[in-house]
């Protein structure tokens, strides 16, 4: 099937409160071009040169989702258009996305991703130090927390995949309770979506399913 019908069957899926981020790292203009004439707007990309470069020649209605890790000296690349940052971990990465969305003269949201999964190599705050995350932020103007982000573990074990993204709805769950605004929950890929839509997420990340497979 083409990438358009794609997103046409698998948007068919969803309900109206799971919103669809496009995966389209490593893909080239024309893959999104096709996704944006089937009504597709929001984009996710884990490479900020990569996103900007697209950026520049593509609809400027797209939302642009940075989904990968975010190192502080890269953010002012895309400050002038990001839409949402969805892997922001550290108070020192919000400080530095709101010093160049002040210079932007923009307000930025972002996502505080949990570390759920239990590889050392996934990125992530700690639950336990969430709240005070969430104070800090609330004293940077041009920063807007809407929700939570999290990546389950790599594993064949489902079980495994549904208890973390039940901890994270349980964590998104008592975060709304103080923070009503913040009202995305983006959990769930390719792999593990139905999961995580299972348990709760408001937003998803899937590419390989609307794009194909990568080719590295």
């Amino acid at each position: 099937m083409s990438i358009s019908e794609n997103i046409i069957e698998f948007k068919s899926t969803l309900s109206e409160s799971v919103s669809l981020i496009a995966v389209s790292k490593t893909k080239p203009q024309s893959d999104l071009l096709e996704a944006y004439q089937a009504g597709q707007r929001a984009f996710g990309e884990n490479k900020i040169k990569e996103m900007a470069e697209k950026w520049e020649k593509l609809p400027k209605d797209i939302d642009w989702h940075m989904i990968g890790h975010v190192q502080t000296n890269k953010v002012k690349y895309m400050a002038p258009f990001v839409h949402l940052i969805h892997a922001v971990d550290s108070l020192k990465l919000l400080k530095e996305i709101q010093k160049q969305a002040l210079k932007n003269n923009r307000t930025i949201g972002c996502l505080i991703q949990i570390r759920i999964a239990e590889e050392e190599t996934k990125f992530g705050l700690p639950p336990e130090e969430l709240p005070l995350l969430l104070l800090a932020a609330e004293d940077l103007p041009n920063v807007t927390i809407r929700g939570l982000m999290g990546m389950a573990s790599f594993t064949a074990n489902l079980n495994q995949v549904r208890k973390e993204f039940k901890h994270l709805a349980s964590l998104y769950k008592e975060t709304i309770k103080v923070y009503p605004k913040n009202t995305i929950l983006s959990m769930g890929m390719s792999g593990d979506y139905e999961i995580a839509i299972e348990e709760g997420a408001t937003m998803i990340r899937v590419g390989s399913k609307i794009f194909g497979e990568r080719n590295y």
